[in-house]
């Protein structure tokens, strides 16, 4: 294996043969410099080593080599490898962070001249702070970062306004989360307007690093504030997007929401985002890191409606079936096992939060998520029976298991459920489903499978751990799907196990049906081996290559460290 040096050469070791190599690391990055091409990983992983090391280097000795640069690269991400001469980079990290994604990687993002534009007045805790620095870094890290990629630059205001770095400064994803880290809250007054303005006229400007408007390049602003301004916002954010800058607005906890509208880009249902406080504004990083993703395979990034086989094409895709399954009319689902056994008996009941932090908007979208999911089931007296609850201040049962008997009329139940508003009463709904959902009166039949999927947008204003408890003990397969402010403690606490499993998060509403995706493949029923033995076997294979692979890791970080010190 090899790593790169400061100082003399670098050593390729392999079963304790070590091999001198030239500091190909400086010289690589050079030649990167110079044409401005990207490298592939392979191209690296030739150029740290000489051929007659590269020969000697074949299978295991490949693979960790190959390793060593990975755990180098991560190391590089977090701005912890050791350093060059040059202050900001390694000559390794230099080259690695020239090289395309692997194959697999989901999305690159489009090259984009991103300014974050951060409230540090007095309102804003120290501690609240550093959840926005949190906020950035997760942001930047999903980025493609680079003087012909994107290029990333800070504003700091409260009374007055600092830029913290233009988007010239850093070239580099490891040495843009230092200078984040490095930020400090100003704590005075609230000058958005007077921010904005600057963002305009010097934050985007050529002698800042900006780029000439194109079609090929994006200008983002995303602005980060908890308070209400005291200067005007309006008229200084229009001419910000009639200069072609996108606007983000984010707001938390009492912001004056108008503020963030008259901020924000249209369509404002996807520029304007509002958190209840700091300690959840990460949680927005999802959403942004989406935002920016630029997506070619649609069945890579996994979005798509496919249930089981993807086939992709040029911004498109089409969906096919495993061997042995047949595609549903939908052209999406796929039968299971049908015609071979038929599958177990599931009851299945949803308990939906209908508080009135969801909003009537946003309740629509979890009628579809809910009808998304009754779409993929075979539903009939001997297989798949839905049941429904809402639940705010009060628990309600909009239909009971059984009451329909076809996919059409319990979607049309669905879309007929009017929203209740109100609190979050969690633990009673849970109690509600225990108590009623699952009992024979209610239509539920002896030994089936019992499934029941809780959606909820907040925390709950009631004591949940022992209805939890009990929905799991009783053997009901319980998923949690959390948005928003939802407190993933208490998803978990509803999650059956395995708890990464059964549990899901997203930020933002308008995601949800990504998660309506992923939960279809996991309401299986193990009691059909046709439908479950081959993924239960598959899972558990791939579960022990995981484990045996960080095993290998560990033992490659030890080996990492030991050849660090023979450098130095």
């Amino acid at each position: 294996m090899w790593l790169a040096s400061s100082r003399g050469n670098g050593a390729c070791d392999k079963g304790g043969l070590r091999h001198s190599c030239p500091r190909s690391g400086g010289r690589l990055a050079a030649e990167v410099d110079k044409t401005g091409t990207p490298l592939a990983p392979s191209t690296v992983l030739a150029a740290a080593c000489p051929a007659r090391t590269m020969r000697l280097l074949s299978g295991t000795g490949l693979v960790q080599c190959g390793l060593l640069l990975l755990l180098f690269q991560a190391l590089c991400t977090l701005g912890l490898a050791p350093q060059a001469r040059a202050p900001d980079l390694h000559p390794l990290c230099l080259a690695l962070s020239l090289v395309p994604p692997l194959a697999g990687h989901l999305c690159r993002t489009r090259p984009t001249d991103l300014v974050f534009v951060v409230d540090s007045s007095r309102s804003v805790r120290p501690v609240e702070f550093e959840k926005v620095k949190v906020f950035l870094s997760q942001v930047i890290e999903s980025l493609d970062v680079g003087p012909n990629a994107t290029q990333v630059g800070v504003v700091n205001y409260a009374s007055a306004v600092k830029q913290e770095f233009p988007l010239r400064a850093h070239g580099s994803k490891a040495a843009l989360l230092r200078a984040v880290r490095r930020i400090q809250p100003l704590s005075t007054g609230t000058m958005t307007g007077l921010a904005i303005q600057f963002a305009i006229n010097k934050a985007f400007s050529d002698a800042e690093g900006g780029r000439a408007r194109s079609p090929d390049i994006s200008k983002v602003a995303i602005v980060v504030t908890d308070g209400r301004p005291q200067d005007s916002v309006r008229d200084v954010s229009a001419r910000a997007r009639a200069s072609g800058v996108e606007l983000f607005a984010i707001g938390v906890g009492r912001v004056d929401k108008a503020t963030l509208q008259q901020i924000a880009s249209e369509p404002q249902e996807e520029h304007v985002d509002y958190v209840e406080s700091y300690s959840v504004i990460e949680k927005l990083s999802k959403k942004f890191q989406e935002a920016f993703c630029v997506v070619s395979d649609l069945c890579a990034t996994g979005d798509h409606d496919c249930e089981q086989v993807c086939l992709s094409s040029p911004g498109s895709y089409t969906c096919a079936c495993r061997e042995g399954f047949t595609l549903n009319s939908d052209g999406k689902t796929c039968n299971v096992c049908n015609g071979r056994g038929g599958s177990s008996a599931t009851d299945l009941v949803f308990l939906i939060d209908g508080s009135k932090s969801v909003r009537p908007e946003n309740f629509e979208l979890v009628k579809k998520f809910i009808n998304q999911i009754v779409d993929t089931l075979d539903v009939s007296d001997k297989l798949a029976q839905v049941g429904l609850v809402q639940y705010s201040s009060s628990v309600r049962q909009e239909f009971p298991l059984g009451r329909f008997h076809t996919k059409k009329d319990i979607k049309a139940a669905v879309r007929n459920m009017s929203y209740m508003e109100k609190g979050t009463m969690t633990g009673a709904a849970l109690k509600y489903l225990i108590d009623n959902s699952f009992t024979v009166s209610s239509g539920a039949r002896p030994g089936a499978q019992k499934v029941g999927i809780v959606f909820t947008d907040g925390r709950s204003q009631d004591y949940i751990n022992d209805a939890a408890k009990k929905a799991k003990d009783l053997g009901f397969k319980m998923f949690a799907v959390g948005v928003g402010n939802a407190v993933e403690d208490e998803l978990r606490e509803i999650a059956s196990e395995p708890v990464a499993e059964h549990y899901f998060y997203t930020a933002d509403f308008k995601t949800i049906n990504q998660i309506g995706k992923r939960l279809q493949k996991k309401i299986c029923v193990e009691e059909d081996p046709c439908a479950c033995e081959s993924i239960v076997k598959f899972q558990t294979r791939v579960e022990g290559l995981l484990q045996a692979l960080t095993r290998k890791l560990e033992a490659v970080s030890q080996r990492l460290a030991v050849l660090e010190n023979r450098v130095v």
